[in-house]
């Protein structure tokens, strides 16, 4: 790199992809001594899933690299728990039948929240700036709403209070699509109190049974477009840097965020850049409990170390979608491997301007990687320059955080030995191998290599049969 391209890259600006002008544009904060960013964080009914991780590590990456840029105390992040929900309180009335409902609730979310803390936590996520409950900004969602209402952009019907989207201007600029094209393609539900199909409930009434709050329009609760509208509110300012989360949020949560927003606050956005990441699949299905390919955060921490999960995750750009592997993983934890022998106990250096540069273009994360690797073969070379930088540019991903025996310790530590459970999967791949399934042959191969577990193909001696011997690689 020259010098002036070194300069290029030390200075050059960070660019996000912004879904709603539908380019990347340079960041440009508000108010560079506080950066703000919001993201749609979980809805506390259920352990979080692989799919929830994407945003917590894509997120946590920008948060990173906006504390490096502009300073740790100069980035507001929030991230908000979801506390209010109808499938909160079908959960809750599930597993907690004959008890109180609103005690079953605090159950639930109260697990649940725990479980999620704890899971981020081992994929090397920072806490956020603030965490937000929905519950503790009930009276912000009341004034949202009455401004709204006395603005003529709601109205109360059947004890229910709805946001008019034909009264918004620009209703669906964010997803892109025509109103017609919203209603047939989200699960909107179709009441007779509409005025409109596509109309969003900011509040509902409540059963003495279910959680509610008292307010102009009777005792009920928030829907859920208007819970992040004020919380983002209040702790960003009515407007803000950068909105984040998920692809499926794009419509109709995030849509109708903005336009709540907007006509509430009468500016004519709410936050500068609105970024989405791309959807998940699982070994090249969409990721279902009916398919066997749910997968849990807390379940994939059982079977590898947490920053192998965050480099698998990493490795696809964000805006793309991603096919979860056992492959995946099992190559990072091997790439892992080779960074923490090389730079895992060095002191952490300069952050090298071929990773900065790559982040600050859009969380080009892949070309962060393949800088990385270019360090690694210098490092590997004896420049210890450059594994100092390693360690630190790592840093700037959530990566290398430990020191070399932590990671290896952590790293056996996820080998589990079923012998049965790994005899019937060697069983199933030699049937495979006969038949010349040879994709279900690789799979079988990786998810077990992803486990720990080595295998060696071979014959028998004495009958020349094809047998297969397996070790747990604690290399």
């Amino acid at each position: 790199m020259s010098t002036s391209d070194s300069d290029q890259a030390a200075t050059a600006p960070i660019r996000l992809y912004d879904s709603l002008r539908r380019e990347k544009v340079p960041l440009a904060p508000l108010d560079p001594a506080n950066v703000r960013m919001y993201v749609c964080g979980p809805t506390a009914y259920d352990f979080a899933h692989i799919g929830n991780a994407r945003p917590v590590i894509v997120f946590d990456v920008l948060f990173r690299l906006l504390r490096h840029r502009y300073g740790a105390d100069h980035v507001t992040y929030v991230r908000n728990i979801t506390d209010v929900d109808d499938k909160i309180n079908a959960r809750a009335a599930e597993e907690y039948a004959g008890q109180p409902l609103n005690e079953a609730i605090a159950k639930v979310t109260a697990k649940t929240t725990a479980q999620f803390h704890e899971d981020i936590a081992a994929l090397g996520v920072l806490e956020p700036t603030i965490e937000p409950r929905c519950t503790g900004h009930i009276a912000e969602m009341i004034a949202m709403i009455d401004t709204l209402e006395s603005k003529g952009f709601a109205y109360e019907a059947e004890g229910h209070v709805l946001l008019d989207t034909t009264e918004v201007p620009d209703y669906g600029q964010l997803s892109g699509r025509s109103l017609d094209e919203m209603i047939a393609g989200a699960r909107v539900e179709v009441a007779p109190y509409k005025r409109n199909p596509a109309d969003s409930v900011l509040w509902k009434p409540s059963t003495d049974e279910q959680p509610g709050w008292d307010s102009p329009w009777g005792r009920g609760r928030p829907g859920w477009h208007i819970e992040c509208s004020a919380m983002a509110a209040k702790h960003l300012g009515e407007v803000f840097d950068i909105h984040g989360g998920g692809i499926d949020l794009q419509f109709p949560h995030h849509e109708n965020e903005l336009a709540q927003s907007r006509a509430a606050h009468n500016t004519d956005r709410m936050a500068n850049i609105w970024m989405h990441n791309g959807f998940l699949q699982v070994e090249g299905e969409k990721m279902s409990k009916s398919l066997g390919n749910f997968v849990t955060i807390h379940d994939a921490l059982e079977t590898a170390p947490g920053e192998a999960l965050r480099l698998a995750m990493l490795a696809t750009h964000y805006r793309q979608p991603i096919n979860w592997t056992a492959k995946g993983v099992s190559d990072a934890r091997r790439t892992l491997d080779q960074w923490y022998e090389l730079a895992g106990d060095a002191e952490p250096g300069d952050i090298d301007e071929a990773v900065e540069a790559a982040l600050s273009d859009d969380l080009n994360t892949p070309r962060a990687i393949a800088a990385l690797h270019e360090l690694r073969a210098r490092a590997a070379s004896g420049d210890q320059v450059a594994a100092c930088s390693l360690k630190a540019s790592a840093g700037l991903l959530g990566l290398l955080s430990g020191n070399n025996t932590s990671w290896q310790q952590q790293r056996q530590s996820n080998v589990a030995v079923d012998e049965a459970e790994i005899e019937a999967a060697i069983a199933e791949r030699l049937a495979a191998r006969a038949a010349k399934d040879f994709a279900t042959s690789d799979r079988i191969r990786d998810e077990l290599a992803a486990k720990g577990i080595q295998l060696k193909d071979g014959k028998d001696s004495e009958t020349g049969q094809a047998i297969t011997t397996w070790e747990v690689n604690r290399s």
